[in-house]
């Protein structure tokens, strides 16, 4: 087997997701949107089979592959993967049930295993985030009460086109907390990305709007049949509990097929680790790199 690459692009739509909607992986990585959105940054390639999307990336002069196919990564997949990376190959965002599949396909590899904690995902149900049920959201619902009370005539509304240049406004004043980083300016080349190709990629949103003005908005896409991956959430921190509020309300107005919601990963952030874990994930979803070389 060879494996053939070419840039992903918006056209590789249909034959991706193909695979990552039907595969069952819902690592945030294989949202087609987050692949288009990012593929500037990590110079994405993509090589789709029968039954597996593979993807090549490089990045500050690294190279390594993620591989989304719902069967087990077979002995020739590897082995092309091996070739195609010079017998020096890099796997990231493994789960842990690959890891031990792995180790069963070729006892001729030396294998290291890192699990990186910052890039795991965390998963809720959608019914969890809508209703708030349970003692252990006790603090949730009273954010979302004290909005309620302070500002009674908000209004929820679908994230569509004309509302765009009010989410650049708000962003700007997101950022305004911020400072200036490579990162943050490769954030908002994905988000012009995104709004450029909304419908193509098949994008859904919510705001939050309170005296007119948008303070709040979010914006996801399916990474499997089940499952949405919320790409962006951003608020107004003056409003107390505008994060929250767009949260339940996103999760209320997403259509029923959508049982899990991935919220992505915390990338060591404390702060955002406490708050994703206080909302109490049904999955965390491990993602371990993996590097692999032969035995002489």
């Amino acid at each position: 087997m060879i494996l053939h690459f070419h840039q992903l692009t918006l056209s590789d739509r249909e034959a991706v997701q193909a695979v990552t909607l039907n595969a069952g992986r819902r690592n945030c990585n294989y949202t087609f949107a987050n692949l288009v959105g990012w593929q500037f940054w990590y110079y994405t390639e993509v090589c789709v089979l029968d039954d597996a999307v593979v993807l090549r990336y490089t990045h500050e002069g690294e190279r390594a592959y993620m591989v989304c196919t719902a069967k087990d990564i077979s002995k020739e997949l590897l082995e092309a993967l091996l070739d195609d990376s010079q017998g020096n190959l890099v796997l990231i965002g493994l789960e842990d049930d690959q890891i031990t599949q792995l180790s069963t396909v070729n006892c001729q590899l030396s294998t290291k295993i890192e699990p990186i904690r910052n890039q795991y995902d965390y998963i809720y149900r959608r019914t969890d985030l809508a209703n708030l049920h349970g003692s252990h959201l006790n603090a949730k619902r009273n954010h979302i009460h004290r909005f309620r009370a302070e500002h009674p005539d908000f209004e929820y509304r679908p994230l569509t086109p004309e509302l765009f240049d009010e989410c650049r406004r708000l962003t700007e004043i997101w950022q305004e907390e911020r400072e200036f980083s490579e990162t943050i300016d490769a954030e908002h080349r994905v988000m012009e990305t995104i709004f450029t190709n909304w419908e193509a990629l098949g994008m859904i949103g919510g705001s939050i709007f309170v005296d007119g003005k948008m303070v709040a908005f979010t914006y996801g896409a399916a990474v499997t049949n089940d499952t949405i991956d919320i790409c962006v959430e951003k608020a107004d921190r003056r409003i107390e509990g505008a994060f929250a509020i767009i949260n339940q309300q996103f999760a209320e107005h997403l259509p029923e097929k959508f049982v899990y919601l991935n919220r992505e990963e915390d990338m060591g952030i404390p702060g955002l680790r406490q708050a994703k874990l206080s909302y109490h994930p049904e999955i965390l979803l491990t993602y371990n790199v993996v590097h692999i070389t032969k035995n002489d």
